[in-house]
């Protein structure tokens, strides 16, 4: 087969037969299949990070995700060709950012880089193969075609729409991502001036309510696309926040401390605009816009506890995670903004909630109903995520939104799924990066859902790993093991925060 017409992630070929008589007989012998994804590493077993626990059906969850954002980091120049040019047939030689990788969206379909769907896959990416170079040149593809007021593409090419102010946010959080797990300070000071105009450009886009009014309506695929989502203000939250942080971090950027305050400032009135106009305190869950108490999309509600909208210790979060697990089926969350389908996409952002809500309880029932429910499909792939699917179990997802009532459409292996990958790392076990390349880091992990759980991840400062053990006997066995020229924050249950330099250490608590 030429490499056009490469299949993405999967592990079959093509055999055609030309003028061979009914009779004759075909035996086939030693083949072989070049895959095509990962194309910088030499042995796709080297994942820098790794997971570990006591339920077999976790560890085989955590994986499936890892696995798909192998999937989907590929050569900049095997992107799908769009349906406009392409009649018949499929081809996938088409280009779709710099380097010799790149991370994309899906190993079989659109093989573009949708920024979206990096505000999961990014984290899930950094926890298990480690490979932040597929991300740092998605990233450049979407800074590369940004357009002259600040706007940037939705997706990378060959389709550089416009259209969608979230997923130019998404964007940013990205940036924010990359540079979090990397440290890597050439990349943001050459891309400071883009992300500056990106950040002003979504900024003037806040009305006299000082909430976020889109222009650029097209979004991740919800029905609903209604100018004042808050699912828009929650994602500007996160962006403001987050540039604070880059500021903080990289005094060396332009006005790097100027901004750092303005923009602390201005996430400071949108979050009390956004509890003034979209907070409904007798549903105990944000509205889609001021005057819609038609929906309460699960998007926006999830976003408001992951990115810190509302605090994690307070009453709205719980009433967030109650109003989220309202929604559940047997096999994961309906979508209220995307009626009859179930959204592993927006679901990973929920797991962050129910996390950090203090219902790790539910975010793993929720990973075993849902992405578990996958993974032992007949018709899955047994080692993948899902784009998404009907809640009554089969593959339209999206089939009368955009996708043509076609369920083959649908991706099986989709990097924006892989939320507990990322979740179980580093909320589970509790071990995050707080700052650049992890010279600061934190442990808090959950001891009251799961026996024993242990992680790791890799950064440019060396190896991360920590591990938990309890008892029998009312009592746990936390250990870590850091590079020594960093410091971490240990956040154990029912004891103060205790600061802790690298190195390796253990202690044993109550529980």
């Amino acid at each position: 087969m030429p490499d056009a017409k490469l299949r993405g992630g999967f592990r079959y070929l093509t055999l055609f037969l030309t003028n061979i008589q009914s009779n004759a007989t075909l035996e086939i012998r030693n083949i072989s299949l070049e895959i095509s994804f990962q194309p910088t590493w030499s042995d796709l077993r080297a994942y820098q990070g790794y997971f570990h626990s006591s339920e077999e059906l976790l560890n085989q969850i955590w994986y499936s995700g890892a696995y798909t954002l192998q999937t989907n980091s590929v050569p900049g120049k095997t992107g799908r060709v769009g349906t406009s040019t392409l009649k018949s047939g499929w081809q996938n030689d088409a280009y779709i950012g710099p380097g010799n990788t790149v991370l994309l969206d899906g190993a079989k379909r659109d093989r573009w880089v949708w920024i979206g769907d990096m505000g999961t896959a990014v984290p899930s990416a950094f926890v298990s193969t480690g490979d932040m170079e597929s991300t740092k040149n998605a990233l450049q593809a979407i800074y590369d075609n940004q357009g002259s007021d600040g706007t940037l593409p939705k997706a990378g090419p060959p389709y550089p729409s416009k259209d969608s102010d979230t997923y130019h946010l998404w964007a940013l959080v990205g940036t924010y991502n990359y540079f979090l797990y990397t440290g890597d300070e050439e990349f943001m000071v050459s891309v400071w001036t883009k992300y500056l105009k990106a950040i002003a450009n979504s900024r003037a886009k806040v009305n006299s309510k000082s909430i976020m009014a889109v222009t650029g309506e097209k979004d991740w695929g919800r029905w609903t696309y209604s100018n004042e989502r808050s699912s828009a203000s929650m994602l500007l939250y996160r962006a403001l926040k987050t540039g604070a942080d880059i500021a903080s971090w990289a005094p060396e950027l332009t006005n790097a401390s100027t901004y750092k305050q303005e923009w602390l400032d201005a996430a400071a009135t949108l979050q009390r605009s956004v509890m003034a106009n979209l907070w409904d305190s007798g549903k105990g869950a944000f509205k889609e816009s001021p005057n819609d108490t038609s929906l309460y999309p699960q998007d926006a509600n999830s976003m408001a506890v992951a990115f810190g909208v509302v605090s994690a210790n307070s009453t709205e979060a719980q009433q967030i995670s109650d109003y989220l697990e309202s929604n559940w089926t047997p096999i994961g969350p309906r979508c209220p903004e995307l009626a009859n389908n179930i959204s592993p996409f927006i679901s990973s952002i929920e797991l962050s909630t129910h996390f950090r809500a203090g219902r790790a309880d539910r975010a793993l029932n929720l990973i075993r109903d849902a992405w578990g429910w996958y993974l032992n499909h007949p018709n899955g792939t047994q080692s993948t995520v899902p784009e998404g699917y009907l809640v009554n179990g089969t593959w339209g997802y999206r089939g009368d939104r955009g996708y043509r009532n076609d369920p083959t459409y649908m991706s099986h292996a989709h990097g924006w799924s892989s939320g507990p990958t990322s979740t179980m790392t580093e909320y589970l076990v509790g071990l995050r990066v707080v700052k650049p390349g992890g010279s600061e880091w934190q442990l808090k992990p959950v001891l009251s859902e799961i026996s024993e759980v242990e992680a790791g991840f890799t950064t440019s400062l060396g190896k991360f790993s920590a591990k938990f053990t309890v008892g029998d006997n009312g009592t746990a066995v936390v250990e870590w093991s850091t590079p020594a020229n960093t410091k971490g924050n240990l956040v154990l249950p029912g004891k103060e925060l205790l600061r802790v330099k690298g190195g390796t250490g253990s202690t044993t608590i109550s529980i």
